[in-house]
């Protein structure tokens, strides 16, 4: 198998949330070896205390097997639920146990006892070890950034922060890496990012702190460990011929019959790079088709394709404004410029591909 679809199988991999030499289990996201795992008493006696608490226990029995024992998540389906209170309040939690969401089912007959005890339970703070997989001693603040972002970050980069369903590897990032201050990582973090998107969060500056000192840990361990990588590096996707890649632009694989060098694709290697850049090549999620639908009358009405399917078209104007039809009633044309970059993938040869993705990064 070529090494890029092997890349690109590693990266679909990473998107289920699986941890590589992370901090011990929901504080920082791996598990303990048993030498590192010997507990204190006092430790022993609060895992003692929760066996008997009634919210513990409702959990154990009606969440953990989505959320996991200690509510650290099972990613990427099921989040974290330590510090859930951060995000939802009491009124807001009741309303989610009772009603469900998605795959997860309303608890209609649990009663109020129940209830009352289970938010009680919900609001108390997740373990706090400060050992990692190898026993290895780390700050107290490192082991609060990692709470912090496995309960906001993880889904989206990682629960070891290289890479997950959708958000890069942090420990490859370029902003990241230049940042010796954290100040520019704050920056992201307060108002996130159009591309690739990300929210912005109202953390304290303390809380923002710790999410650096994780990150900057998590890299530090990310090389003594470089076996361990499950993303794409920039380097991996630049062994194509550049000429070539351009001749296939604008001859065999038909790509100037929408893109424009100079135009639409004008400093695209700025915006996009490595395996974030090739997945956009081979497949750009987010392009938006648009359509046409001629009237009876024979006016002409024209927007975003909304909505279609054997029955019905659906678009949206310029003004925001929906509109839909009958299909046995009107005619139409659709243009999907997605749909080209489909029929085009099985006709793509490795070459190709390699060659493409080298020319394309000449583009800035």
């Amino acid at each position: 198998m070529d090494r890029y679809r092997l890349g690109w199988l590693g990266v679909a991999i990473a998107g289920c949330g699986l941890a590589f030499g992370g901090v011990s289990q929901s504080a920082l996201g791996a598990t303990q070896s048993p030498a590192a795992g010997a507990q204190t008493s006092s430790q022993a006696r609060q895992q003692g205390a929760a066996k008997k608490d009634p919210g513990a226990q409702s959990y154990s029995r009606n969440c953990a097997i989505c959320h996991g024992d200690e509510r650290e998540g099972i990613l990427p389906g099921f989040p974290p639920l330590v510090g859930i209170k951060r995000q939802l309040n009491d009124d807001k939690l009741t309303t989610l146990i009772r009603s469900g969401k998605g795959r997860m089912p309303g608890f209609l007959l649990m009663q109020a006892d129940e209830l009352s005890a289970l938010l009680q339970y919900l609001g108390t703070p997740g373990p706090a070890l400060t050992t990692t997989g190898k026993g290895q001693e780390v700050s107290a603040q490192v082991v609060a950034g990692g709470a912090l972002f496995h309960q906001n970050c993880a889904f989206c980069h990682g629960r070891d922060a290289m890479g997950g369903e959708t958000g890069p590897d942090l420990t490859q990032s370029k902003l990241v890496l230049a940042d010796k201050t954290g100040e520019r990582i704050a920056q992201a973090v307060r108002e996130g990012k159009v591309e690739p998107k990300m929210p912005g969060f109202a953390f304290s500056s303390e809380e923002t702190a710790s999410l650096v000192e994780f990150i900057r840990w998590r890299i530090k361990m990310a090389a003594e460990h470089p076996g361990g990588r499950r993303g794409v590096k920039k380097a991996d996707l630049q062994t194509g011929n550049v000429e070539k890649g351009k001749d296939y632009f604008n001859g065999a694989g038909g790509c100037s019959k929408c893109h424009s060098a100079t135009g639409d694709l004008a400093g695209v290697a700025k915006r996009f790079e490595g395996l974030q850049l090739e997945e956009r090549m081979l497949y750009p999620r987010g392009a938006r088709a648009s359509a046409t639908v001629t009237l009876p009358s024979g006016e002409k009405v024209a927007g975003t394709l909304a909505y279609k399917d054997e029955f019905t078209i659906g678009l949206r104007e310029s003004n925001g404004t929906y509109r839909s039809w009958r299909t046995d009633r009107v005619k139409f044309a659709v243009d999907a410029p997605a749909e080209a970059h489909v029929e085009q993938f099985p006709k793509y040869t490795d070459d190709d591909v390699h060659n493409l993705m080298a020319y394309l990064q000449t583009l800035k």
